[in-house]
């Protein structure tokens, strides 16, 4: 899953892609490099974030998703969103995905997912964007984040949508600690198991920088050895901003596995 984030103040690279045009050439080109998902976010979920009101949103997101749609009519394209609002537009706009980081919070996003007979990533946060950050203790995190996880993926479920189109995500860095993100990460193929396809966006991540000292812009080789649990889950999506080394890297891991089988 490669990312196109249609904002000015993502934490990696807020305001490249804010105009339409750059954030569809972006989007094509992330096809080209081997995403199998671009996608589309019109607000950013980085700590500390503001909330950005939906018709804004919408503004941002959905030309880029018809500019996509048109010149990759077989591309899979998800927008990042916790709006039932702007799912709705996104997904009129030919998105096939929804990925919310709030695991739908809004009351109306389930039923406007199933109507559509679409997909959702549903991601565990505590907080919001602006909040989240500020209470990191858990008792059992991995057991926390799963059993949020496993209930929500429920509530999908009942609301029509079928276990296959119900993705999860831990919420690597919303809400956690370097020592949660780590066990999180480690606990991946755990996640698995509860029958769904994952999600895992370690891409550049702060605690990757406390742990190596790099850099936003140095952090591929961290990110890299954050997707090595991926490889375990036999239904894992990566979502990244690096894609083409990305998609070397899981290519060349894959073998080996594959080798060693």
């Amino acid at each position: 899953m490669g990312i196109v984030n249609c904002t000015p103040d993502s934490f990696s690279d807020g305001g490249l892609h804010l105009d339409t045009g750059p954030a569809i050439r972006h989007g094509l080109e992330l096809l080209e490099a081997g995403a199998a998902i671009v996608d589309v976010g019109g607000e950013s979920t980085r700590p500390g974030a503001n909330p950005v009101p939906a018709p804004e949103e919408i503004r941002r997101v959905v030309p880029v998703i018809q500019g996509l749609r048109t010149c990759h009519p077989t591309a899979l394209i998800s927008v990042d969103t916790s709006k039932a609002e702007v799912a709705e537009a996104a997904l009129a706009a030919g998105a096939d995905l929804v990925n919310d980081v709030t695991a739908a919070s809004d009351p109306e996003m389930l039923g406007v997912v199933a109507a559509a007979s679409a997909g959702i990533v549903l991601m565990h946060m505590r907080g919001t964007p602006r909040t989240m950050q500020s209470d990191t203790v858990y008792t059992h995190v991995v057991a926390e984040v799963h059993g949020h996880l496993h209930e929500r993926a429920t509530a999908a479920m009942e609301a029509g949508i079928p276990p296959d189109a119900v993705w999860l995500d831990p919420g690597i860095g919303f809400g956690k600690d370097d020592p949660g993100n780590l066990a999180l990460l480690a606990a991946l193929p755990d996640l698995a198991a509860l029958g769904h396809p994952v999600v895992v966006g370690p891409s550049r991540k702060s605690f990757i920088g406390r742990l190596t000292g790099a850099e936003v812009g140095d952090r591929l080789p961290g990110t890299l050895a954050a997707l090595v649990p991926a490889l375990d889950c036999p239904r894992a999506v990566v979502r990244v901003h690096d894609v083409a080394e990305v998609a070397r890297f899981l290519t060349v891991a894959t073998a080996i596995r594959e080798a060693t089988a």
